[in-house]
């Protein structure tokens, strides 16, 4: 009978020690995967531009949206810059992204730009900004799933030009160096808009073109005057020119001068510093010479 007892034993624990293994990989199977963020689509339609956030599987367990003063990484603790005079933060919880680009540029009336933050415990916040705050509603759609905001745009824009680098004239020496692109803006205050649209930077279909913002490390503008014809622009962010022929004065002096009313643009640094403070003249800090 002895020789028979292990044997038994033996059977015994298999069988227990094959269900626990058996459930992780049950539940693994029941268990829904997360939405994944497949892409990001804006687009204008009349009244309102519209926001599509597309997901692979399930739509997003909760969607908040809010205007907000400013957009924070969770994962790192420091701002997300985003250009824009409002911002509306869009989150999505329980979800992932396999999307492209952190940060893109749209020419439309209300939506200027949308910055990613970094992906944390399973959220998704994005930082959208705009012209102007405006009234916004948000609905989900289904096959395939989708979240859409749109922003109303209950205000008027003309068209003004934006001046970037071209990559492929600079480089081979043809001059201009700079090409102009349109961009909507709110008036009365055109200069200050288009100002404000040179630092959000080109679009993708822009930048496939060669075109790209030279910003000198200037973060914005803190204000802009304009008297007796002389735009006055005081840049925020620790100015350098590193030693470039090229600089953000370069795009900032035609974007400017497009306007009937500027003749002469004097750029200052963020201590309040320009080498040509006085008189008819064009003027930059010592920081972005050569």
């Amino acid at each position: 009978m002895l020789p028979i007892r292990p044997l038994i034993i033996g059977a015994t624990m298999t069988a227990a020690v094959a269900v626990p293994l058996a459930l992780p990989a049950q539940a693994a199977r029941l268990a829904p995967m997360p939405p994944t963020l497949t892409g990001v689509r804006v687009a204008h339609h009349p009244g309102f531009d519209r926001l599509v956030f597309e997901f692979r599987g399930r739509l997003p367990h909760t969607v908040q949206t809010r205007y907000v003063n400013r957009i924070v990484d969770q994962a790192t603790g420091r701002t997300v810059s985003v250009v824009g005079d409002a911002l509306l933060r869009v989150r999505f919880e329980e979800a992932s992204t396999a999307t492209g680009p952190s940060r893109t540029t749209y020419p439309l009336p209300g939506v200027i730009q949308i910055a990613a933050a970094t992906p944390y415990n399973s959220e998704l916040t994005y930082g959208v900004g705009l012209a102007r705050q405006a009234p916004y509603r948000v609905y989900k759609l289904t096959r395939p799933s989708r979240v859409v905001v749109d922003i109303t745009t209950p205000y008027r824009t003309v068209p003004v030009r934006d001046y970037f680098l071209n990559t492929a004239s600079y480089n081979t020496g043809r001059t201009p160096y700079t090409t102009a692109v349109q961009r909507p803006v709110i008036p009365p205050a055109t200069a200050c808009g288009a100002l404000q649209r040179l630092f959000a930077g080109p679009t993708q279909a822009e930048k496939a073109q060669g075109l790209r913002f030279v910003s000198s490390r200037a973060t914005g503008f803190s204000k802009l005057t304009v008297k007796r014809g002389v735009a006055r622009v005081y840049l925020t962010g620790r100015l350098s020119g590193a030693g470039s022929t090229f600089t953000i004065a370069d795009e900032i002096k035609p974007t400017l001068k497009q306007f009937p009313s500027i003749k002469w643009v004097k750029i200052y640094d963020a201590r309040g510093h320009t080498q040509q403070p006085y008189g008819p003249s064009d003027s930059v800090p010592r920081s972005l010479e050569p």
